[in-house]
């Protein structure tokens, strides 16, 4: 019998890890027949490199569709502007410091930008989107929903450092405003930003898939974001605050985020106006990763069971809502 018409083809035995010997049957000659994947097969991580690619494709592509989109853009424009406008109006000096508290403000509010477009921007985009159907047609897409998490994390990624750049390049163009001091001070500046942004981004992920809809969304996620502003020392000393209030805010992440910035922007002789007197540097990377893995902990099960409760006859009754409302409101 022929290797053109033999049907029986065996298979070898599997010979280290991820691999498998294909073993033509004895007396035959031409080339063997594969046999299917093992799963440990080599080929298994393929389709997670295709999600990858495929969610950085959709992360550039929205990218540039927020670059060209200037209503959407003019959001993050307009916090720049009211930070910058802010810090032209102070002149005081830390107290029992020769900083000025211009700085001291910027660098608070490049925290709080950090913060905002974590726990505001990203719940806001995935409520947005839900009610579109995208969740619903991620289902039916292999590879959607991965693809889709890789997207949104690009895109937040660019939209915070962009605003943190954008924030600290103008402010030190146009009101002297802070820069990190020598590579130790960019690279605080670096691991602190990414750092809170890992804090932030899964619990704003956590936020949008149980938030009800694009409506009530930013009253129900603003309040909370400025009281945190308020009290977690981002644009005043803390040391000014009751110590009760400083310890709930000491909870948070803003708090540590804005504190890590400081140490990042701010010279040395800024310490006596915090309430430990010293950066705590180790301490504010113990606490964003502890977040982070809350976060992580929240975000995996609550995106997953968002997306499960999706179907058709769901999105439709929002829409009929949403059109009644609509209509009332008019």
């Amino acid at each position: 019998m022929t290797a053109g018409t033999d049907t029986t083809a065996t298979t070898g035995t599997t010979e280290g890890a991820g691999t498998t010997r294909t073993t033509p049957p004895a007396g035959t000659t031409g080339p063997a027949r594969p046999t299917a994947a093992a799963p440990g097969d080599a080929a298994a991580p393929r389709p997670r490199r295709r999600y990858w690619r495929a969610g950085v494709l959709r992360g550039g592509i929205e990218l540039r569709h927020l670059l060209r989109n200037p209503k959407e853009l003019s959001g993050h424009l307009v916090n720049v502007v009211v930070a910058l406008v802010l810090a032209g109006y102070l002149s005081d000096k830390v107290p029992g410091t020769q900083v000025p508290m211009a700085h001291l403000t910027l660098s608070g509010f490049a925290a709080y930008l950090l913060f905002q477009i974590g726990l505001v921007n990203l719940p806001q985009i995935l409520v947005t989107e839900r009610e579109e159907g995208a969740l619903l047609r991620l289902r039916a897409t292999p590879g959607g929903i991965p693809a889709y998490l890789v997207a949104k994390s690009l895109l937040v990624v660019a939209m915070a450092f962009g605003t943190l750049v954008l924030l600290l390049g103008t402010a030190a163009l146009l009101v002297d405003g802070p820069l990190p001091h020598g590579p130790g001070g960019w690279l605080t500046l670096l691991w602190v930003s990414v750092l809170g942004l890992l804090a932030v981004v899964p619990l704003g992920a956590a936020i949008g898939a149980v938030l009800p809809n694009p409506r009530e969304a930013l009253a129900l996620i603003m309040l909370p974001v400025m009281t945190l502003l308020i009290t977690s020392g981002a644009m005043f000393p803390l040391s000014a605050l009751p110590e009760t209030v400083q310890k709930i805010a000491s909870v948070f992440p803003l708090k540590w985020m804005a504190q890590g910035l400081r140490s990042a922007l701010l010279p040395d002789a800024a310490r006596a106006a915090e309430p430990a007197g010293s950066w705590e540097l180790p301490t504010v990377a113990l606490i964003l990763t502890a977040w982070a893995v809350l976060g992580f902990l929240l975000a995996i099960p609550l995106l997953r069971r968002a997306a499960r409760r999706e179907s058709g006859s769901r999105l439709a009754e929002r829409h009929r809502k949403a059109s009644l409302s609509g209509g009332r409101g008019a």
